[in-house]
């Protein structure tokens, strides 16, 4: 990288536009950048770092870029030209400014720019890359190789940085090297394998308190009889303690089950002994019930035997009546029939007129048959009605037709009759709203110049008020300045007056008078009440200076405020302040009135579209019913013309019926009527015939029965029920006579009846009490059975997961050895190093070596620089460094060096660092390199060899700029840019060539 020309303008220290012409200087290879303490040495390395990078150097981030003595007009502005890895670049960067307004008062901020230029060669000119800020900065970022701090300590070589790096501690050194060389990689690896660490021992402790739930669980199963490995989880040989109380848990719950399965053998054996005993005395009870249940049962038959032959007899009488009972069936469904009959006919004639009343049932046949005739010649009668009053409704809807459209005309008519109106109305309501519009517009231009006269009358006549005020000040202190001065020229005149006495009292006999020469003083003066000495004159003097003061500072504010009146009345004009305000207040008031007019435009031009559209309707609609009218005459005349046809065949049908339908109805009435008459009429008759036969049949049935007469058969005749109930009663009584017959033969029954009652209560509970000894021994296996089962289940899980933590817990000491070494609290690490610290420790011995090939020449071969792996206390050792001095032979520490030896030893690190920063960046050439201050500090011979250390690094084409004020060095270094700062701030000349 080489600076060819930086331009600033603004800023720092300098007000103006100044230029630096690195070419020039660079051309003898070293040059010196010289002025006063404050003068802005520093602000032009700043200046090259904010052109490159946006932002000063750290040390330096809150300073103000913008120059206290810039013209508030002129922008702050840095430009650098300069190559870089083969392009020629122009960098120009504008920070934010804060402007006064191009328009009234106050000031606006401006945002921050910046421009990328580089030269075409080729074209001779200049092309644009870029205005983007973060396009601009990773371009040079990515072309220089090196951050913003890598820069400053490699380009801008700060000597106290480095005058503090060699005295400072490991752990300071170790913050500023990861600055430069970027080691956060190796951090991050240290992180990286910490949190590893941590991820993996919290799954492993996971993992073990799942091991460990599982234990508690088998706990909980076994009874409280396993006991727990002290233990925590993560510590080691957990899984083992707990697979081995696993396995005891187990076999201790094997032999509980076994034990249990015995005394479940034995429950169940005098539980089945106790069920036997139970069942034979149920069955001793049952049969001595039974045999007590039969004796009963036998004197309750004794006691009933008359009722059971009375019912023998009933039952015997009725066997012999359902002989007839087929007969006395047929007479009474014979007798039901012909009453039904008899009723059907009597309600049929009734239905007929009188002249059928005695008609036999041929008569009212025949008369059926004509009615029916007649009925099917009204069929061509029946159409014609429908047709009819099919025209007669399409007439209906003619007329409805016409009234809808009579009445679409006549609205149309009339809504079309005024529409001129109408859109003359609307068209006129557009017209105001848009002349409205115009005069808001009109009245919004003169609107904001109204009201800027209303703010300037108000701050004209506040200004006036101040103006009078300020008149009157300067009339005061003009007062009280012409009296401070008569005082003063007062107290003068008296002093010259009394000088005398002054001189007189410094009299003394023998000596000369100061005046005169004289030895000999017979009268000398004499201080009155009134003198004045020399203290009061320079108080009076003061007073009359601090009036004079007070006078200059009226003037000033009187004439501020004069002009702040004469522009405000310039805007204001004479006009009053309500006067004006009064006209703003009216325009104001206008122009809302108009916005308000002209906001109906909208919906006016809306109104008259929508207005527009409807007469279209309309007029359209009009048109339509005008064709339906003429299209329905002709239709009109085909249908009356049918209809008269159709009436004249119809009044010939229905004669004197209302109409067809009901001439017709009349005939399929008589018709059915008649019909009806003629059955009931024939079926009347069979009935009487078959109930006469009926009789005769029962009469013959019940004298061969044995019964004198029907009824006597009747009477004797059950009916399904009583004859049902009977033969039960019957049947019930042989049943239970057989029944008890047979208990009384049991030879069971009788023998157990003869035993003393049995003891059902006893069994039961003997028995009750053998089923919950095998209900508690059965529940006791059952357990036994259930605790071995979840055991080996909890054990099988319990092995699963050792299994699968085993791979893990190995992972997780893997990864712990790896993060305790290199955090450097391993007890492999013997040095205790981190692994940043290892690295930058190898940067560290680069940089030492690369610095003792310029200490050794500026210390004439005495100092070398030494890197050291060394423990210093008990913090952690690799960026250690000392000092070896060849006339002693002894490693001492840097701490230990003069302040002339720390400056050029601080100088050959910084050198030493840029050459091995450089190489880390890339190798990216540094053709331009900067020493800000130290060479105070050193004597004539170590200056003579640091400078042509720094000479010599001209060999490989770069050029060195030597920030000082050192007197000396303007002697021995010709090519020079002096800072000169004055009261308008500073400025920068090249001297020597």
């Amino acid at each position: 990288m080489r600076l060819h020309r930086l331009d600033i303008t603004a800023f720092g220290p300098f007000g103006g536009e100044q230029s630096v012409d690195f070419d020039a200087l660079s051309a003898a290879g070293l040059f010196l950048l010289h002025g006063p303490t404050g003068a802005g040495k520093t602000s032009v390395l700043d200046a090259v770092c904010y052109a490159l990078y946006g932002a000063v150097p750290g040390a330096r981030q809150g300073m103000t870029l913008r120059s206290d003595h810039a013209d508030p007009r002129i922008r702050t502005q840095v430009t650098l030209d300069l190559t870089v890895a083969g392009r020629r670049l122009e960098i120009t960067r504008q920070p934010p400014w804060e402007r006064p307004k191009l328009r009234g008062k106050g000031t606006t901020t401006d945002k921050a720019q910046t421009w990328l230029r580089e030269y075409d060669a080729a074209a001779g000119a200049w092309r644009d890359l870029s205005r983007s800020h973060q396009e601009i900065g990773e371009e040079i970022s990515r072309l220089l190789g090196m951050s913003r701090e890598q820069f400053c300590q490699v380009v801008l070589l700060p000597q106290g940085d480095f005058a503090r790096f060699l005295r400072a501690d490991a752990e300071a050194r170790g913050r500023l090297l990861g600055r430069l060389f970027d080691t956060q990689r190796f951090a991050d690896v240290e992180k990286r394998l910490a949190d590893r660490r941590r991820a993996t021992e919290a799954q492993v402790r996971e993992g073990d308190a799942a091991l460990l739930a599982d234990a508690h669980r088998m706990q909980q199963a076994a009874g409280d009889a396993m006991e727990l490995p002290e233990l925590a989880p993560g510590e080691p040989g957990l899984a083992d303690a707990v697979l081995a109380a696993a396995a005891v848990a187990r076999a201790t719950a094997r032999e509980q089950l076994t034990v249990a399965h015995c005394r479940l053998a034995a429950a169940e054996s005098a539980h089945a002994a106790a069920g036997r005993a139970l069942e034979d005395t149920r069955e001793l009870a049952r049969l001595q019930e039974r045999f007590a249940q039969a004796r009963e049962r036998a004197r309750l038959l004794e006691e009933r035997a008359e009722d059971h032959r009375a019912a023998q007899a009933r039952m015997e009488r009725s066997r012999k009546a359902e002989a007839v009972a087929p007969a006395l069936e047929l007479r009474d469904a014979a007798e039901a029939d012909h009453e039904r009959a008899a009723r059907e006919e009597s309600r049929a004639r009734a239905l007929l007129p009188e002249t059928y009343a005695e008609a036999g049932a041929t008569g009212l046949a025949a008369a059926a048959r004509r009615a029916a005739e007649e009925l099917g010649g009204l069929e061509s009668a029946r159409r014609a009605e429908q047709r009819l009053a099919v025209l007669l409704d399409e007439r209906a809807g003619l007329d409805r037709q016409e009234r809808a459209d009579d009445g679409v005309l006549a609205d149309a008519e009339q809504w079309l009759a005024g529409w001129e109106e109408t859109r003359a109305g609307l068209q006129a309501r557009i017209d105001a709203a848009q002349e409205a519009a115009t005069r808001a517009e009109q009245l919004a231009e003169r609107r904001e110049p109204a009201q800027r006269r209303v703010r300037a009358a108000r701050e004209r006549d506040r200004l006036a008020a101040e103006t009078e005020a300020a008149a009157a000040e300067v009339r005061r202190a003009e007062q009280e300045t012409l009296a401070a001065k008569e005082h003063w020229l007062e107290v003068k005149e008296r002093r010259l007056d009394g000088i005398a006495a002054e001189l007189a009292a410094r009299l003394a006999d023998g000596e000369p008078c100061a005046v005169c020469g004289a030895t000999e003083h017979p009268a000398p003066a004499r201080k009155d009440a009134g003198h004045v000495d020399r203290e009061a004159e320079d108080a009076a003097l003061a007073a009359y200076q601090q009036a004079q003061q007070r006078r200059d500072e009226a003037e000033r504010r009187h004439g501020a405020v004069r002009e702040a009146l004469a522009a405000a009345g310039a805007e204001a004009g004479d006009d009053p302040l309500d006067r004006l305000t009064r006209e703003a207040d009216e325009i104001e008031r206008l122009f809302g009135q108009a916005r308000r007019d002209a906001s109906a435009l909208h919906a006016a031009q809306e109104e008259l579209r929508r207005a527009e559209q409807e007469r279209e309707r309309r007029s359209a609609d009009r048109q339509q019913a005008a064709v339906r009218v003429a299209e329905r005459v002709g239709h009109r005349e085909r249908l009356e013309r049918e209809r008269a046809l159709l009436e004249e065949e119809l009044a010939h049908a229905r004669g004197t019926a209302a109409s067809v339908a009901a001439r017709a109805a009349q005939l399929e009435r008589r018709a059915a009527l008649l019909t009806d008459a003629a059955d009931a009429v024939r079926a009347a008759e069979d009935a009487a015939q078959r109930l006469k036969d009926a009789d005769a049949r029962l009469a013959d049935a019940a004298f061969r029965a044995g019964f004198h007469t029907p009824r006597d058969a009747a009477e004797a005749l059950l009916s399904d029920a009583d004859h049902r109930a009977l033969q039960r009663r019957l049947d019930a009584w042989q049943a239970e006579e057989a029944a008890v017959r047979a208990l009384l033969a049991e030879a069971d029954a009788a023998a157990a009846a003869q035993q003393p009652p049995a003891d059902v209560a006893a069994a039961e509970r003997a028995a009750a009490d053998a089923a919950e000894r095998l209900r508690a021994a059965a529940s006791a296996r059952d357990a036994a059975a259930r605790r071995c089962a979840e055991l080996d289940r909890l054990s099988a899980h319990a092995a699963q997961g050792v299994r699968r933590l085993a791979p893990l817990r190995e992972e997780y000491d893997r990864v712990a050895r790896l993060a305790a070494l290199t955090a450097g609290t391993s007890a492999d690490n013997e040095r205790r190093m981190r692994l940043e610290s290892y690295v930058l420790a190898a940067r560290l011995e680069q940089v030492a070596a690369a610095a003792t090939a310029r200490l050794q020449r500026m210390s004439s071969g005495r100092y070398t620089l030494v890197h050291s792996d060394d423990r210093t206390g008990r913090g952690r050792s690799g960026l250690g460094l000392h000092v070896v001095d060849a006339w002693t032979g002894r490693e001492r520490d840097t701490a230990t060096l003069s302040g002339g030896e720390t400056f050029f030893a601080s100088l050959a690190l910084a050198l030493g660092l840029a050459d091995v920063v450089t190489d880390e960046a890339g190798g990216v050439r540094l053709d331009t390199l900067f020493i800000d201050e130290g060479f105070g500090s050193l004597d004539d011979q170590t200056l003579d060899e640091v400078l042509d250390v720094l000479d010599s690094l001209r060999e490989r084409d770069r050029s060195v700029g030597i920030v000082s004020h050192v007197a000396d060095l303007r002697r021995r270094v010709h090519a020079q840019l002096e800072v000169v700062k004055g009261r308008t701030g500073s400025d920068l000349r090249r001297r020597g060539h």
